[in-house]
């Protein structure tokens, strides 16, 4: 059995919410620790990058908007710092997002959501097909309108975990490469994990980070346990030839029949098609389904993606919550916090979520503009409200 060993913080989850608020608890002077057998291997290795604080609103997520605009205007400043102390360039590119509309019905969707952005006062700018087009001249010539979103960026999600992790490494976070199997209770207070190498660590304060799976950590007191579910995510990678120029400048994303897809390009000539969006457990199958139903969509939108390599197709799971919103700070166990329950936005929320929880484990003040998302918001005892339906744009 490995010797008991101690942390001031232990986070279990090293994905980019784990590793986030690792590195940011280890520069306010704590010692901290990470529990994962592959840190760096979370959700957002799937993911593509959308910093889409404005093209993914939806109605009633006002309080979530705040709080996405809050972080990505953090993004620049957290970027910097974060190259000059890893040495690693992280993808981000300030390029803007264009949301196009194929018919007459995708455009009335698009109309309502131009409109919800107005009522809460966003920049952005209404175009029509044919500007559309100029914007990005590889789109399908049926195109009937579009939205253009400048302060919707992207960054490159593998770049990023691979940056955090020399950050936090440089910060003097300890990894511990194994599973976390139980969390130790001593007098209602969380004092601690046992680990699955037979090993415990002690903690003065818990972090529970590990997206969709925060709830299976044997010892959770139900009434604790975060309402997290998995929510299945399909996404293909396919890359221009060498010489070529690229198909698209910018991000892309529209509604077919229904269905959201985005298309993400890189400087390096990778391409970033997504997503589905399943609820069917923890499955991270890839089906012939989800890939022709993303390229049956992404050539009506950009009829020039069918002439590309098709370089990689993974699945991944995204943690959903009830409202579709993250949990963030104290749970009702004294020295327990949450931070998961990002869904769509776990990279976007980086950088507010690392401040906040660095926070908290310092001060013991959940701050103001994360109030929203206290654990807590759900009474003891009583069920978390059904999840909402959502229609994505």
């Amino acid at each position: 059995m490995s010797a008991r060993r101690s942390a001031d913080v232990v986070v279990v989850g090293g994905g980019v919410i784990g590793l986030v608020t690792a590195w940011r608890a280890a520069q306010r002077g704590l010692r901290t620790a990470v529990v994962d057998p592959r840190p760096g291997d979370g959700a957002a290795g799937v993911a593509a990058g959308m910093l889409a604080a404005v093209t993914e609103l939806h109605h009633g997520e006002e309080a979530l908007l705040d709080l996405n605009l809050a972080s990505a205007a953090r993004y620049p400043e957290f970027v910097a710092e974060l190259t000059q102390l890893a040495g690693i360039d992280v993808g981000y590119r300030p390029c803007g997002t264009l949301v196009a509309a194929l018919d007459a019905d995708d455009r009335s969707l698009l109309r309502e959501l131009h409109a919800l952005q107005q009522r809460c006062g966003l920049a952005t700018q209404w175009l029509s097909g044919r500007e559309s087009r100029r914007l990005e001249p590889m789109l399908a010539p049926g195109v009937r309108g579009g939205l253009r979103v400048d302060g919707d960026h992207q960054v490159n999600p593998r770049l990023l975990l691979a940056a955090l992790l020399v950050a936090c490494e440089r910060a003097g976070v300890a990894f511990h490469r194994v599973w976390a199997t139980e969390l130790t209770v001593t007098g209602e207070r969380a004092t601690g994990l046992t680990l699955s190498d037979g090993g415990t660590l002690a903690a003065g304060q818990v972090v529970l980070a590990g997206g969709c799976r925060s709830a299976e950590l044997a010892g959770l007191p139900p009434d604790v346990a975060p309402p997290v579910r998995p929510v299945k995510g399909q996404i293909l990678r396919l890359r221009m030839p060498a010489g070529r120029p690229p198909l698209l400048s910018r991000t892309v994303r529209a509604v077919v029949r229904g269905g959201s897809i985005y298309l993400v390009p890189r400087t390096d000539g990778e391409l970033v098609l997504g997503a589905t969006s399943e609820e069917c457990g923890p499955d991270t199958t890839v089906t012939a389904g989800g890939v022709y139903q993303l390229l049956r969509d992404a050539h009506e939108l950009v009829p020039g993606v069918t002439e590309l390599p098709l370089v990689e197709c993974r699945a991944g799971l995204r943690p959903g919550s009830p409202d579709n919103a993250p949990l963030l700070g104290p749970s009702g166990l004294a020295g327990l916090h949450l931070a998961t329950g990002h869904h769509r936005n776990g990279v976007l929320l980086a950088p507010i979520t690392g401040e906040v929880l660095a926070e908290v484990l310092t001060s013991g003040e959940l701050p103001e503009h994360a109030r929203p998302f206290t654990p807590r918001r759900w009474s003891p005892g009583e069920p978390a409200p059904a999840a909402r339906e959502e229609v994505a744009v």
